[in-house]
């Protein structure tokens, strides 16, 4: 079924409808909250009050034109509101940053380069302007379409294009720019040949 026949249904009371809702968009929307928020259980409860809020919406007979977008922008504006709030300001100067969590399988070297892109491509989004980094990850980790992305974030489309193309090319610069500093600590060695 598609997302407009789930909520269709959905409007007319059928829960089965509202399951199959929840179940397409309930990871999804957790793993890119959880990237956001970096807190797992806020997350959920970020979560959790998207999927009410739309219930809401229905119940005032407000159908959102396009769920998927509509379901992330108000996620969207619920981080927004977070990192505004005295809340999130207590939770981070009480915890501070959370503990860089370490890669426990065997250390192979496969393995630690990957951890180490992983590692960098992610201090390099957080470098990034926040709408650049949003627009990546719901293109990149969200796999969301361009448009939708425009709907999520209330930006134009070619704003978002814009975006991305910038984004993109700094994630490129700073990536290609960690990899020959590695280059060079390491000996100058590349590719296994020594220059």
């Amino acid at each position: 079924m598609t997302d407009e026949e789930l909520v269709q249904g959905m409007m007319e009371g059928d829960q089965a409808c509202f399951e199959a809702l929840v179940h397409r968009y309930h990871a999804p929307l957790s793993g890119f909250l959880q990237r956001q928020l970096k807190d797992p259980g806020r997350a959920e409860d970020v979560v959790q009050e998207t999927f009410l809020k739309l219930i809401r919406q229905l119940k005032d007979r407000r159908n959102p034109e396009n769920v998927q977008a509509w379901l992330y922008r108000v996620a969207m504006n619920q981080c927004r509101d977070y990192w505004k709030s005295s809340a999130y300001q207590t939770d981070r100067n009480r915890f501070g940053e959370p503990p860089e969590r370490k890669d426990e399988r065997p250390s192979v070297v496969e393995l630690a380069e990957r951890q180490e892109t992983r590692r960098e491509i992610s201090q390099s989004l957080e470098e990034l302007p926040q709408v650049q980094r949003e627009v990546v990850m719901l293109r990149f980790y969200q796999d969301l379409k361009l448009q939708d992305i425009a709907d999520v974030l209330q930006l134009p489309l070619g704003s978002v294009k814009t975006h991305l193309y910038k984004a993109l090319r700094r994630l490129k610069t700073r990536l290609a720019g960690d990899k020959n500093a590695r280059v060079r600590a390491e000996g100058g060695k590349q590719d296994g040949i020594a220059e």
